[in-house]
């Protein structure tokens, strides 16, 4: 047997572990008890421990190696070739990382989650604090022991952008804060009110269940392989592209939480369903980067679940749903409503030009908490000012602040910009869909998703993590990641809505 066949064994083994980890986590924000928090953690460190130990063995290393050297000559685009960058590039950085470290990573997040779920409801930020300062105790070691000293944020959001920097990310921020800045400006000045009060109307939480998977079914989520359940915070997991979760939240009196946030898990999801058959059980069979696995959910959401084609076609079906709620509602006071800019506390319900101001505050607490220049006490009241600076508005609750998103508590740190990334990608892919595709917003507005779908499984989900994000968005779009493109799309969709200039 050659290097190569021995080492893509070694890697399923692997992956199948992983996957066996994903499970656990899925369960764990779903259905899992509160007491079970403890003995979860301890399952997870262990888990954790033997997928690290196994895949930064020495036996892997030298098939590494051997396999290298037997591919030398072929072409960037081969699949093995691909692979093995991959492998290359995860191996040298978590080589170097303690399996014991990985463990109290695992356990401790664990546990985080638990008390930032406890400290969520309870509105106390005190009770996670320290799990908090903990976890990026954690997150700075791990990040030092894979090399990084001076740069320690460049490490983190490495793991979820390959090939992206601090620096980088801050050079497209302030370009894109600029520009929607001026358009939040203008939006504000034009005078023109959207009255979205039919979005806050009652909506059973038991018909908005049958809604979100009649609407995720309709856009391409294969139900075969998936399902869809409650958490918490919504998100989506792969066990493998043949068994992929999503998760939603339901508020009886507020409808798009629900719905739009199935859609941007959906779209997270359809990624991972459209992964090639072949690539299972290797690591191809993932998305290029945080930021394209965005661009995917952001998508879906915004692009498609929030233009006026989708809702054209998708509102009758809603009335069947509400009929008492959505009975007088016509498709332009819908649109207008699921489009309405208003500066908004939680970030998950922003609307598309606030929403990025809110990854970029986050984006600079991460950078201030990592460096270690804010005191961990504060950061409710740093979270509150810069929300006021940002945004026009101050949080009324640590629930509404700091502690709305799960993310630091499962040591995600680094994760937020891709956010914005994501945004920025979906706005290039869908002007070169529309390009390519005419007809695109006419299929939508007539429930015909199989296109898109269908061009986004050649151009993007075909590839898997063969690229780098920076390869994949040139290759596909034929340019750089560029804000002016996402720019262009929301000066145009709100100008419309707002009567702008």
């Amino acid at each position: 047997m050659s290097a190569l066949a021995s080492l893509k064994e070694r890697i399923a083994e692997c992956k199948r572990l992983t996957e066996a980890l994903s499970v656990v986590h899925w369960d764990m924000e779903t259905y899992m008890p509160p007491g079970g928090a403890e003995s979860r953690a301890e399952q997870l460190a262990v888990l954790q421990r033997l997928a690290h130990t196994l895949f930064t063995s020495d036996e892997v290393g030298n098939l590494l190696e051997a396999s290298l050297a037997e591919t030398s000559d072929l072409p960037y685009d081969h699949d093995d070739a691909a692979h093995l960058r991959v492998i290359k590039r995860t191996y040298d950085r978590e080589v170097k990382v303690p399996s014991d470290l990985v463990a109290e990573e695992a356990k401790t997040t664990a546990l985080a989650h638990e008390e930032w779920k406890k400290a969520r409801k309870q509105n106390d930020y005190k009770l996670f604090q320290p799990w908090l300062e903990k976890i990026v105790d954690i997150e700075r070691k791990i990040t030092e022991h894979r090399g990084y000293k001076e740069t320690l944020y460049d490490g983190m959001l490495d793991v979820f952008e390959p090939g992206m920097t601090t620096a980088e990310v801050e050079r497209i921020f302030t370009q894109f804060r600029e520009g929607l800045v001026e358009l939040v400006k203008q939006i504000r000045e034009s005078g023109v009110e959207v009255d979205n009060s039919v979005m806050f109307r009652k909506y059973d939480v038991e018909k908005q269940k049958l809604v979100t998977n009649d609407v995720v079914g309709r856009i391409g989520f294969d139900f075969n392989h998936g399902r869809q359940d409650i958490a918490v915070h919504p998100f989506c997991t792969s066990f493998s592209s043949l068994d992929v979760r999503i998760t939603t939240r339901f508020d009886e009196n507020y409808l798009p939480g629900s719905v739009f946030a199935s859609m941007h898990e959906a779209g997270h999801a359809m990624y991972e369903q459209g992964f090639p058959r072949e690539f299972l059980g290797t690591m191809l069979a993932d998305g290029a980067s945080l930021g394209f696995h965005e661009s995917q959910s952001r998508m879906w959401e915004n692009q498609v679940g929030r233009s006026r084609e989708f809702i054209s076609y998708y509102l009758p079906e809603l009335k069947k749903f509400f009929p008492e709620s959505l009975s007088d509602v016509e498709v332009e006071q819908f649109y207008k409503a699921a489009n309405k800019v208003q500066p908004s506390l939680i970030r998950v319900e922003a609307d598309e030009v606030t929403y990025n101001l809110h990854i970029m505050l986050r984006f600079e607490i991460e950078k201030a908490m990592v460096a270690g220049t804010v005191n961990f006490s504060e950061l409710p009241e740093i979270w509150n000012s810069k929300m006021e600076e940002y945004l026009g508005i101050r949080p009324d609750k640590d629930a509404n602040g700091v502690l709305q998103d799960v993310h630091w508590s499962g040591g995600t740190i680094g994760y937020f910009p891709t956010y914005s990334l994501g945004n920025l990608i979906a706005a290039q892919l869908w002007e070169k869909a529309e390009s390519e595709m005419p007809d695109l917003r006419r299929n939508i507005a007539q429930g015909e998703f199989q296109p898109l779908l269908g061009w986004l499984r050649k151009n993007v989900h075909a590839h898997g993590s063969k690229y780098l994000p920076s390869e994949l968005v040139q290759k596909i779009t034929g340019s750089p990641i560029d804000a002016n493109v996402c720019l262009k799309y929301l000066r145009t969709k709100y100008s419309e809505i707002y009567n702008l200039d």
